[in-house]
């Protein structure tokens, strides 16, 4: 299992992150978009390491067209010398409509016809074949050489789709080359709701099992040298565990567990502006379920126990401030 790490959001210390990553010995840089083009941070990453994974984790693909995305991801294969992963999520409804004023309409059947329309896009560059996509959603008919960006010894890069539910599970699983969990999964969802799900899709495209497809996500990683330093890890992760159960997407997990009551709860105190107060209704048994808590050796083995025997990567996942140096000490007692 290899363990990654996230880019801050600090865009103007992107390289010298960047490099500090790659030589702690991280395998993976995955930058999500939020408040910057991930982009453009993958880029100047790019220019200063040479040997981790760099992707987006994940970039929101109906907040632009096929086309769009195709050319973005095929130049940065390139400049990344074949080490780009393109990670995808849908976004809600009306982060689509209304902060982006793009369509939105059935989420799992638009994102399966999008990534097989980038792939046809990038059969055009690559291997010269005549674009002839007609979908529901996209259309991709016209490619003059004028427009063409030349073949590359690289290619186009692996696609990794985001999601939750089992539909927008099964298209990973049936077209993508890999899949995000999202922070809120417990090992029983991953289980007994998403690795079927990935295998339906799997199977629909014609393969056996989950041979050459990549499990990765970010892992809660709740961790301190001291009792300080872990009670200020186990507020942030809380509040931010809170904040994600509020979301009405992620009330399937919830509900699993028998715990559906404590989204419409968090969802109150959202409406009422009481941010501060929702992490206080995250329980001890909550918080386990969903991260490894402890010292960071206990940490570093406890992500191993977890995520070991499903997931290819994990990226840790730290909603508080922790210093470089205890997650170095987590990435070795990981290994």
């Amino acid at each position: 299992m290899k363990i990654d790490a996230m880019l801050s959001r600090e865009t103007h210390q992107t390289e010298v992150e960047a490099a500090r990553l790659e030589e702690a010995g991280y395998e993976g840089v995955w930058v999500g978009e939020t408040e910057h083009d991930p982009f453009l941070q993958l880029l100047a990453a790019a220019r200063v390491t040479r040997r981790v994974t760099l992707g987006t984790a994940v970039a929101i693909a109906f907040a632009r067209t096929p086309m769009t995305l195709a050319s973005t991801a095929f130049d940065l294969s390139l400049y990344s010398e074949g080490r780009f992963v393109l990670g995808l999520g849908s976004q809600v409804k009306a982060h689509i409509e209304r902060r982006f004023s793009m369509p939105w309409s059935h989420p799992a059947p638009r994102m399966r016809e999008y990534v097989m329309a980038l792939r046809a896009i990038w059969a055009t560059w690559q291997h010269g074949e005549k674009l002839d996509f007609r979908g529901d959603f996209y259309t991709h008919t016209l490619m003059t050489p004028f427009f063409s960006p030349a073949s590359h010894e690289y290619g186009p890069p692996p696609v990794y789709l985001a999601g939750v539910g089992e539909k927008m599970t099964e298209v990973a699983g049936e077209v993508c080359d890999g899949f995000f969990f999202h922070p809120l999964t417990s090992e029983r969802y991953l289980h007994e709701v998403t690795l079927p799900a990935l295998r339906r899709g799997r199977e629909r495209a014609g393969y056996a099992d989950l041979d050459g497809f990549t499990v990765t996500g970010p892992a809660f990683t709740c961790t301190g040298r001291d009792d300080a330093e872990l009670a200020a890890a186990v507020k942030g992760t809380k509040a931010q565990i809170a904040f994600y159960a509020s979301t009405p997407a992620y009330q399937a997990v919830l509900e699993l567990h028998e715990w559906g009551g404590l989204q419409p709860e968090l969802n109150a105190l959202a409406r009422a502006g009481r941010w501060s107060d929702m992490g206080d209704a995250i329980d001890d048994t909550v918080l386990h379920a969903f991260a490894v808590v402890g010292a960071p050796d206990e940490v570093g083995r406890g992500l191993r126990q977890r995520w070991g025997g499903v997931a290819g990567r994990i990226t840790l996942y730290t909603p508080y401030r922790v210093e470089a140096a205890v997650l170095t000490e987590v990435l070795e007692h990981a290994r």
